[in-house]
């Protein structure tokens, strides 16, 4: 793993870490989501995948998520596909006060080959959705990953969460 991997890889992780020992006041959120898309890379097709989301409240408006999954993207002409296990920390912003509508959301970290796939690579994930109160959440996102070249899909994440 590069350097420059490990080091945003840990930065998350520290910051992840440092937010759950002061987020106390909030309950903890528990989602689970599927990730549809196309990839954005030359000879990429359909991209598909789950993902399982822990997110904490920082106040009403701000949280941090902490993300993992499994992601598959197809190649074309080809029975091989890109696979990778993305775990991911980052932020995720409300718009309005009262913890769920339309946010903004940033996330990066690692994306640790799968199946025909080799290595690890920096994984970022940028994000635009709407959280309704009854737990159901729908974004546009993109997810790329970036190891000696890179590759990725745009598309969108179906998810329910609840409180824990």
């Amino acid at each position: 793993m590069k350097n420059s991997t490990k080091f945003l890889a840990s930065a998350a992780a520290a910051l992840a870490m440092f937010f759950s020992v002061n987020a106390n006041a909030q309950s903890p959120k528990f989602g689970i989501g599927l990730n549809v898309g196309a990839g954005t890379s030359a000879g990429t097709n359909l991209a598909i995948g789950g993902d399982l989301r822990y997110q904490f409240d920082i106040d009403k408006q701000l949280s941090v998520p902490i993300t993992a999954g499994y992601t598959n993207i197809g190649i074309k002409n080809s029975d091989l596909t890109l696979a990778f296990i993305p775990v991911k920390a980052g932020l995720k912003y409300f718009f309005n006060d009262t913890g769920s509508g339309a946010y903004g959301l940033a996330e990066a970290g690692a994306g640790f080959a799968a199946g025909d796939n080799t290595g690890t690579s920096f994984v970022y994930s940028p994000a635009i959705g709407y959280s309704w109160s009854n737990g159901l959440d729908l974004a546009a996102k993109y997810e790329g990953y970036s190891n000696n070249g890179s590759v990725g899909y745009a598309g969108i994440r179906l998810a329910y969460g609840f409180k824990l």
